[in-house]
Order: C-alpha cells, then sequence, then structure tokens
C-alpha cells in the first residue's frame, strides 16, 4: 500500500547554512538549537537510510522545520528566508522524486501582501503543493482582519495549508512566573497553541468567510477529538453564562452552523507519537475523509523513523479497513495535494 506522510520537516542545507549565521531573537534562537541536534534535517543520506527501512512505496511531503522565518528577524529577512527555503525544498523534489513527493511553501506571514505573493510563486512557479503557518504572529492572533488577503487567497487556491504550533519558554505556565517549566511549553503548550487557533479562525468566522479554506492542523486536530463534548454541547452555550461585564469577550460572534461543524472542517494528520487510542479517537471524531497520514518526522527519539514506524503499526492495528487505510495512507493526500499515486 503507497503511504505519503503529509508532514515532515526538513532543513534543506543552503537554508540550513543560512539558518545558522543568523543573529536570531532568543525565541527562535531556542528552537534553532534544539533542531541542530537531528542530523536528517539536512543530511540526505542520513536521511534516505532512514527511510529505506519503509519501503519504495513511502513519500514524504516535506516543509521547513521551525523555528517560523517570522521569528527569524525583520519582515524583509522573513521573506527572504522563506524563498530560500521554498527553491531550496523545489530543489529537494525535483532532485528526489522517488522520496519527496512534493513540499508545502514556507510563507512571511508577518507581511501579509508578501504572504500572498509568496504562496503565489511557490505553487505557481515552484510547483509547491500548498503551504506551511504557525499558530500565532509574535503572539498575536492569526484571526487578524489585515491577513484576510492570505485567508482569501488560500482559500481561492484550495491547497492544504499546514498549521504547525510555535510557542517557546518564555510562554510560562503561570502568569505569577516568567518562564515555562519542563519543557510544559513544549508537550502541553503547543497543544494549546493549535487549539486557540483553530478556534479563533472559527469564532473570528475565517471559515465562514472562506468556506474553501483548507487547513491541516498538526498533532491529530490536538485537542479538540478528546474534548468534542466541550466543543460540542459546550460551546453551543456560548454567552449564556457569559456576566454583563465580560459580554465584550464575545463581541462578533456570528456563525450559521454550530461551532463545532466549523472545526470538523479541518483536516488534520495522524502525528499522535505511537498513542493508538489517541488516534483512535482522531479518526473517530473527523472521519477517514479528513485524515491524512503525518508522522512528524524526524522529531522522534531516534531522530527519523521512530514516528513514521509508530504511526504505520498504529494504523494497521486499530480496526481500520483496507480501504479506510488506503485513505489515510494515500488517498486523501491525492485528492487534497493533487497528487497522482
Amino acid at each position: 500500500m503507497m503511504k505519503i506522510d503529509a508532514f515532515c520537516h526538513t532543513l534543506p542545507r543552503p537554508y540550513y547554512d543560512q539558518l545558522f549565521k543568523l543573529d536570531t531573537p532568543s525565541a527562535a534562537a531556542n528552537i534553532r538549537n534544539r533542531v541542530s541536534a537531528i542530523p536528517s534535517l539536512a543530511d540526505m543520506d542520513v536521511r534516505f537510510a532512514q527511510l529505506d527501512e519503509f519501503g519504495s512505496d513511502y513519500r514524504q511531503v516535506i516543509n521547513i522545520a521551525a523555528p517560523p522565518v517570522d521569528d527569524l528577524g525583520p519582515p524583509e529577512v522573513a521573506r527572504q528566508m522563506a524563498r530560500l527555503g521554498n527553491e531550496s525544498l523545489a530543489e529537494l523534489v525535483r532532485s528526489h522524486p522517488d522520496r519527496f513527493a512534493g513540499f508545502m511553501a514556507s510563507i512571511p506571514m508577518d507581511d501579509p501582501e508578501a504572504a500572498v505573493a509568496e504562496l503565489d510563486y511557490a505553487i505557481g512557479e515552484l510547483g509547491a503543493l500548498g503551504g506551511q503557518i504557525y499558530t500565532h504572529l509574535h503572539g498575536a492572533a492569526m484571526d487578524s482582519p489585515r491577513l484576510d488577503p492570505f485567508w482569501a487567497r488560500a482559500a481561492e487556491h484550495g491547497r492544504l495549508i499546514q498549521v504547525h504550533p510555535c510557542r517557546n519558554a518564555e510562554w510560562s505556565d503561570y502568569p505569577a512566573e516568567q518562564r515555562s517549566k519542563f519543557e510544559i511549553w513544549w508537550t502541553f503548550g503547543w497543544e494549546m497553541d493549535l487549539s486557540v487557533f483553530m478556534a479563533r479562525l472559527v469564532f473570528a468566522g475565517v471559515l465562514e468567510r472562506y468556506p474553501g479554506l483548507k487547513l491541516l492542523i498538526h498533532h491529530g486536530g490536538s485537542m479538540v477529538p478528546h474534548f468534542s463534548g466541550r466543543v460540542g454541547p459546550g460551546w453551543d452555550q456560548l454567552g449564556a453564562r457569559t456576566p454583563p461585564d465580560q459580554r465584550a469577550d464575545i463581541a462578533g460572534y456570528q456563525l450559521t452552523k454550530r461551532p463545532i461543524e466549523y472545526f470538523r472542517m479541518m483536516y488534520v494528520d495522524t502525528a499522535m507519537f505511537g498513542a493508538a487510542h489517541a488516534l483512535r479517537c482522531v479518526i473517530d471524531f473527523y472521519g477517514t475523509d479528513h485524515v491524512l497520514f503525518g508522522s512528524d518526522s524526524p522529531f522522534d527519539p531516534e531522530k527519523g523513523p521512530g514516528y513514521i514506524r509508530a504511526t504505520i503499526r498504529n494504523l494497521q492495528e486499530i480496526g481500520l479497513t483496507e480501504a479506510e487505510q488506503d485513505a489515510i495512507f494515500r488517498g486523501n493526500a491525492c485528492r487534497l495535494l493533487g497528487l497522482a499515486y
């Protein structure tokens, strides 16, 4: 059975070299140090040796690993790094079609006009399958009206937009503290990031205005499938218990469907890191037509093959039919990304 791994990270060598030359802010430097310890992000010989385990019917859809380009410096730097990353990704795909099914473009979201232009260039000139964005911009919400031109163009293209979390240790666990401890910012904080991103786009009406927008949420849609009772019946009561002095917190909320239906419009991957029970919950909530095989490689303890192997095993052991497995492993990616496998 062909397997298209739709959410994999890399740092092409030209991009990698430039990334480590930049004088980046502390938050980006933290993430940069973490990725520096994973050889297969940049060394394709190491990566391909790892991928041999999965045979000739396995392909990756690759993107640029964190930190986001917007965290690397001012908008001009972000634009330059996005272009370097996209052209380098395109070259990897051209050179290794037996390994890579395609790439998702890096987008400089801090400059909405540049974001639209780079998405157009990457899809139209470089052959990108879609784009990758992050859950916030320097701590600011992604439902800002200034980003509407990007959402509109992404919906017009009809391509998937991957969504990746990006908080760091400077986001404390409690308001009384200055920093997050024990990497809680990553284990739980990134899932909060994804869930908040989804909710803000839903309640701000982004999916109402742009129903053709296709978002691929990392980590199986994060908290949403696991807390669907709160997302569903809970949010159906939005405003019913809100005190008068907090009514401004829900101002502008105007949707034509139940909130949970907008969450179900999004697509998710299978990057649950070997937790088969959680993956079953994700599929039960979203349905097999909205779930794409995605491993989050190479961020496993083995620094490459571990999450791929675990995710394949999970999908084969949780009671899916052969047709359901094929949809998740291959069919949905082909339909949504325009691939012919």
